[in-house]
């Protein structure tokens, strides 16, 4: 399950935020969002769990827990707009966007 962790303090690091999650099972991925002028993080990230049931312990634990200074926020990750409409035409053949 993909997660989205928003609200995170600008100075926490990749392996910060892995070994957060780490503490809940496995993590197959784990990337900050940087910002590309700036070289330095946007404050939100997503990390990847296989273990459905690890995944939903980790929301459970961290939503809200205070890292760094900062009340992180954790959630399923959505699909970005317009995604799921270029799935369904995948699926049904019909091409359509």
């Amino acid at each position: 399950m993909k997660l989205l962790i928003r609200n995170l303090a600008r100075t926490t690091t990749e392996v910060e935020l892995r070994a957060l999650f780490e503490a809940h099972g496995a993590v197959q991925s784990c990337a900050l969002v940087i910002d590309k002028k700036t070289a330095g993080s946007k404050g939100f990230g997503f990390v990847e769990m296989p273990g459905l049931g690890d995944a939903k312990a980790a929301i459970k634990t961290l939503n809200g827990k205070d890292v760094a200074g900062n009340r992180i926020r954790v959630k399923k990750a959505g699909t970005k707009p317009g995604e799921a409409k270029k799935e369904r035409g995948k699926r049904d053949g019909s091409g359509k966007e």
